[in-house]
């Protein structure tokens, strides 16, 4: 049994079946797991569990074995229902919903296969449920993560009344028109399980109002708290992992490519929300409305491949590469490739590129946060100019000190790499202090104790 629980569909561990059939462990990273680090610590409120889902066969592998590291359990749900849940209900739909990313005048189509994965939703929520329920000591914390999770608290009140419940959204909350394009039905149910908890978190206050201002909110009138509990980074641990000797090895190769030359860094997954295509529209323009800068900047953009399932994801992966080769056809030189652009997920490259931005190129359509836009002031050698989105959720915090941007005006964006690349060094170098200690404010440890001690006062009405 356990006092505080983590419910998430990706845990802090992989497994991979070999060819022999053994088993090789993979630790996770990222916010989430160096956040639970707070939970299992001393100072937390007591024993940690964190319930995920099996993700591959490897996975289900270890769970049908009994192999279980200390404080996580793994839930071998049928595939099939994973998936649907997965792929046909949470990043097809909700993550779009959230995102604003239809594509109106086809979609969404609301037909009677998508009832059904939405069965296979509120099954995958159900089996996460009866877990938490099943492992909760009396009165314990539950810490449920992510759109992924959206029905787990009222399902888990409706089991165990006596718990205390938190659930905190990584995404932007939808607006309520965009929302209301879902069947009355499912939208009622969404929001219902989202009310079970005790208290509701999001990353802005943007995201909290979308939330409230939803009319099922209203007429549900629930006795859930919504706070804000923006993620930071950890700037320690980040610098001690941007100065391994491997990432050392790899800033030195790059600083071979690149030269003397001045550096426009952005690190994504190749996510719809993202709006990659878009920055590099933007730098053509650069190169085109401003040639001074030819052969004087290279734009070193990472686009990790992510959701290769999804045909919408596999198109836009090769979009991004095939409009990087363009840009490097029409001005690159014998001795000047204006874009390096890597679709490999290599963090190690991320950093060294971290290491050496003079810029960054922060620009999605719609985000929960976005962390690197963080991450790059914390890191960059000689500090670095941060071209924001003011869609992304990180625009709350660090606006005051970025060259802010509307995300689908390429035009402006342009300009705002010029001004940012031709931005003197003391302004720069002001301007990313002010942002790195903005971005290390709420780290991953603090930001789960925050949320943990908000739990504790929590009272239903």
């Amino acid at each position: 049994m356990a006092s505080v629980l983590v419910a998430s569909n990706r845990g802090p561990v992989s497994y991979t079946l070999r060819d022999d059939g053994g088993l090789d462990t993979r630790r996770g990273g990222g916010g989430l797991v160096s956040g639970l680090s707070a939970v299992f610590s001393e100072d937390s409120a007591g024993d940690g569990l964190w319930v995920c889902a099996a993700l591959g066969d490897g996975d289900r592998e270890a769970v049908r074995r009994g192999i279980a590291e200390p404080g996580v359990r793994m839930l071998d749900i049928d595939p099939d229902v994973y998936a649907d849940a997965y792929n046909g209900i949470a990043n097809s739909v909700l993550w779009f919903l959230h995102h604003h990313l239809y594509d109106i005048p086809r979609e969404p189509v609301f037909d009677a296969a998508f009832r059904h994965r939405w069965d296979s939703y509120r099954a995958y929520n159900r089996a996460f449920a009866e877990a938490l329920a099943e492992a909760a000591d009396e009165g314990a914390a539950v810490l449920v993560q992510d759109y992924h999770l959206a029905l787990v608290p009222g399902q888990l009140r409706a089991l165990r009344p006596d718990v205390r419940i938190a659930h905190f959204t990584h995404t932007p909350w939808a607006s309520p028109a965009y929302l209301a394009m879902l069947p009355d039905d499912i939208h009622q149910e969404l929001v219902e399980g989202m009310l079970g908890a005790d208290g509701i978190g999001f990353h802005t206050g943007a995201w909290a109002d979308a939330f409230r201002a939803d009319p099922q909110v209203a007429r549900a009138a629930g006795g859930s708290r919504v706070s804000v509990h923006p993620l930071g980074v950890d700037g320690d641990e980040l610098r001690a992992l941007a100065h391994r000797p491997e990432v050392d090895e790899r800033l030195a190769a790059l600083r071979a490519e690149v030269g003397d030359r001045k550096t426009i860094v952005r690190v994504d997954r190749t996510e719809l929300s993202k709006n990659i295509l878009r920055g590099l529209l933007a730098y053509r323009e650069l190169l085109a409305d401003h040639p001074e800068w030819r052969g004087r900047v290279v734009h070193l953009a990472s686009a990790y491949p992510s959701r290769q399932d999804l045909e919408s994801y596999r198109s836009y992966t090769a979009a991004v590469s095939a409009l990087a080769e363009r840009i490097n056809e029409e001005f690159g030189t014998p001795d000047w490739q204006p874009v390096l652009v890597s679709v490999q997920d290599d963090f190690t490259r991320s950093l060294a590129a971290y290491r050496m931005a003079d810029v960054a190129l922060v620009n999605p359509v719609r985000d929960g946060m976005n962390l690197v836009a963080k991450e790059i002031p914390v890191v960059s050698e000689e500090g670095c100019a941060l071209v924001l989105s003011r869609e992304a959720g990180a625009y709350e915090e660090l606006r005051a000190d970025a060259l802010t941007v509307n995300p689908f005006d390429v035009t402006e964006t342009a300009e705002a790499l010029h001004e940012a690349l031709s931005m003197p060094a003391a302004d720069r170098a002001e301007r990313t202090k002010r942002l790195a200690a903005a971005a290390t404010a709420l780290p991953p440890r603090r930001w789960f104790l925050d949320q943990l001690e908000a739990l504790g006062g929590a009272v239903r009405a």
